[in-house]
């Protein structure tokens, strides 16, 4: 190991300090205890006595009679096990039921904000029949909801002492570590800093217990008033923690989205044995015949099986596939765990030459039509700049990975495929006037996702790189950076 600096040891030293100058506990959002008790009273109807006695701070019991219902709002996006004590109960047949929403806009009497593409997500209704505690099965566990509506039915009457949410998120943390980050940010931009805590609450959010996955089970539904169950029971990992899409709906370890939640938890909460285990996940399932790797990892027991599973067990995707390989060096890169690696990295080869099998004579990976599969753009398939542009990037890792295993026997090949895809994409697919890559040769199109990853794979040089970073910026609206390749759409993961 390389000696330490007396000037470095100073920075050291003074760095204790130099966190405890900085504010950034007030940023961070994670709850300090898993049992959550809702802030406020958003909305009561019907014959309700004292909505406020439920919330943090409230005392005594509040009392549904007849068709009645309370909406409680926790504050922010919450997640986990509603559960409830009843006081007493009058009269009979009495039920409680339970619904969420993450808006105020889509507070319904009907259900709760859809899990499912469409539809109304089916209220939950318990029946009530004494006093004591009440809680929903854990295969309704509901992550990201702020608004918790509670409904009476129009018998006798039911009065409450408590409501409660057991967050469930992060649950291989103790109780009361959740706020306990390991990486900080803070600038002199308070809205910067909001949006960097936020997101890193978002991946928290979305670190679930690992048998509550995929909430997508109905992919039949095409009405959005019509109602339709719902679960969260899906076992995804061979341990207790999954890092997935969505704390909500699409709950599922996708390789796409870890090109950037994957970073993020490292560098806010360094989660490494979620991030180990939905990585571990996504290689476990490659195809041991060809070396290709799932568009999202499927989970392990599922029952009953949903319509999501069954419909993309066999889906392939040129850039998804990447993704996986992506994720490993990523995992890597911030993890140093070289084992882990190591006992992957014959995985790795194997998916890279699956991808390179693509590769046709101008140099270029051609992405056949049953490889499009994507971040729901459109038009991926031919010579894609994006397609390429990642398989360049994969291969640029693909070196380092081999130098970190001292295993260079594949370098020199790995460099003329990069050096190849580079050489072809610019003779191909640039548009000068535009500044800007072609989606392929065939159309006219300047993709927001091709463009931004010849930046980051090094497919566009440092000039023509400024040139498509003005380009891109001058057509942004609003609300962002517009995809082009998927419409209107202003993706945050593309952009």
């Amino acid at each position: 190991m390389a000696p330490i600096h007396s000037h470095y040891i100073g920075l050291l030293a003074l760095l204790p300090s130099i966190l405890a100058a900085v504010p950034y506990s007030e940023y961070i959002l994670a709850p300090a205890s898993r049992t959550l008790t809702p802030v406020r009273v958003h909305a009561a109807n019907g014959s309700v006595t004292s909505p406020s006695a439920l919330i943090e701070g409230g005392s005594g019991t509040t009392t549904l009679s007849g068709d009645s219902a309370i909406t409680y709002d926790y504050g922010q996006n919450i997640g986990g096990l509603v559960s409830f004590t009843v006081s007493a109960v009058n009269g009979s047949g009495n039920y409680i039921g339970i619904s969420f929403s993450e808006s105020s806009l889509w507070i319904s009497p009907d259900g709760s904000d859809a899990t499912q593409n469409v539809g109304i997500d089916e209220t939950l209704w318990m029946a009530v029949n004494g006093s004591g505690g009440y809680a929903i099965e854990n295969l309704h566990q509901r992550g990201g909801f702020r608004y918790l509506n509670l409904l009476h039915n129009s018998s006798g009457s039911v009065e409450l002492s408590s409501v409660t949410t057991n967050f469930t998120a992060m649950p291989h943390y103790a109780d009361d570590a959740m706020r306990d980050y390991t990486g900080y940010f803070h600038s002199d931009n308070e809205k910067l800093n909001r949006v960097w805590y936020a997101s890193a609450y978002t991946n928290q959010l979305c670190t679930i217990p690992s048998t509550s996955g995929n909430s997508l089970v109905d992919l039949t539904a095409t009405n959005d008033t019509v109602i339709t169950y719902w679960w969260s029971n899906s076992t995804l990992t061979n341990g207790s923690s999954a890092l997935v899409d969505g704390a909500k709906r699409d709950k599922l370890i996708w390789p796409g989205d870890f090109s950037i939640s994957l970073p993020g938890v490292f560098l806010s909460t360094n989660d490494q044995e979620t991030l180990k285990l939905s990585v571990a996940q996504l290689f476990a399932q490659q195809n041991a015949s060809t070396g290709q790797l799932h568009y999202v990892a499927l989970p392990i027991h599922e029952d009953p099986p949903s319509s999501f599973s069954e419909q993309v067990k066999d889906v392939y995707s040129f850039t998804y596939h990447l993704y996986n390989l992506l994720a490993l060096n990523n995992y890597y890169i911030y993890s140093g765990d070289l084992a882990f690696l190591q006992d992957n990295w014959p995985r790795f080869i194997y998916g890279l030459n699956y991808s390179l099998q693509s590769i046709d004579h101008t140099g270029l990976a051609y992405v056949a039509d049953n490889a499009t599969s994507d971040w729901l753009r459109v038009g991926m398939g031919a010579r894609n700049i994006e397609a390429n542009s990642i398989l360049a990037y994969t291969l640029s890792v693909a070196q380092d990975l081999a130098h970190a295993l001292d295993d260079p026997s594949l370098i020199p090949t790995w460099q003329t495929y990069h050096t190849n895809i580079v050489t072809a994409a610019n003779d191909l697919l640039w548009d000068e006037p535009a500044g800007l890559y072609t989606d392929n040769e065939t159309t006219t199109l300047h993709p927001q996702d091709g463009n931004v990853w010849a930046i980051l794979s090094g497919v566009a040089d440092a000039s023509r790189a400024a040139t498509i970073s003005d380009a891109l910026q001058a057509r942004w609206g609003p609300y962002g950076a517009p995809a082009p390749e998927a419409g209107t759409t202003v993706s945050p993961f593309i952009s």
